[in-house]
Order: structure tokens, then sequence, then C-alpha cells
């Protein structure tokens, strides 16, 4: 059902991969929007390692939401920020897309999880994460993506 990686050589492995996913901040998601155009928007995730997901937050409507109501398949695309080797001018950088089916997370205490866990992310401050929580979390609608195809490759660009 998916291809196998051409340059099986850059392929990184299922823990490499996993890494990336957890510690870089950002992705694209990619999805069928209006019309089936593709539609590709940068959002931070939570991969949680108890079940293999990424989660997501966002608003309860939109383009996005939408979309991953009308057709469930989507792709995310992460990659690290890279590294310039001495004498290289080429970017040495890792990527992973996974492929997956998105689910709208119904129940309202895993969604405030999930959001307690996107913010840990990016502060360890939990007074202020608990405040914005409280304010904004009733504005706030949480969607899974749950793999069925991960994959990760080094690249250099040149």
């Amino acid at each position: 059902m998916f291809r196998n990686m051409r340059r099986i050589r850059q392929q990184l492995s299922d823990a490499e991969c996993i890494a990336i996913l957890k510690n870089e901040l950002r992705g694209v998601l990619s999805v069928l929007g209006d019309d089936d155009w593709p539609y590709g928007m940068p959002l931070n995730h939570w991969y949680c390692e108890a079940d293999g997901v990424l989660y997501f937050h966002g608003g309860t409507s939109g383009h996005k939401i939408d979309a991953v109501t009308k057709h469930d398949k989507a792709s995310f695309c992460v990659y690290d920020t890279g590294e310039r080797r001495a004498g290289d001018w080429a970017l040495h950088f890792r990527s992973v897309i996974v492929f997956g089916r998105v689910k709208i997370i119904a129940d309202r205490e895993k969604t405030l999880e999930i959001c307690r866990q996107l913010s840990a992310k990016f502060t360890s401050d939990t007074a202020y994460i608990e405040d914005e929580i409280q304010q904004a979390g009733d504005a706030v609608l949480c969607f899974a993506l749950i793999p069925e195809h991960i994959t990760g490759k080094r690249v250099k660009e040149s």
C-alpha cells in the first residue's frame, strides 16, 4: 500500500523517526481540502509514546476541520533544523512523514490533557498553561493522526 523508500541507505530507523516526532515543535499537516485541492498547514504537535499517536489542537471550525471531517486520510511532515558540515554549503537534515487517519477527540478530559502536553513542549510554566486552558479550553478542538505508515530519511541539499 505504501511505497518503499527508493534511496534505502538514507532511511532512518524507527527510533530516529520517533525522536524527531517527539522533539521537533512543528510540522505540516496535509489533507484534501475544498474540491479535493491539497491543503497543507503548519501545526505544532505532540507525539504520545504511550499510544504512538500524533495529537494536534485548533479551533472548532474552519477549513482544516471541514477537510479532516470529509476525508480522514492525511500526512504529516516534520524535519529537524539540520546542520552545515565544515567546508560544505549544503544543509544536512532528517525528515519524517507520517501517513494516517485523522480522528476528532470527543472526550473533553482527553482534549485538555492534549492541550497540556502540547503546551509543555513550549513552556514548563504550569500556572501559565492552566490559566490558558481555563480561558480558552472551551474553544479548542483536538484531533489525532493515527499512523498507518511512518518513514524517515536523511537529506543533503545539493
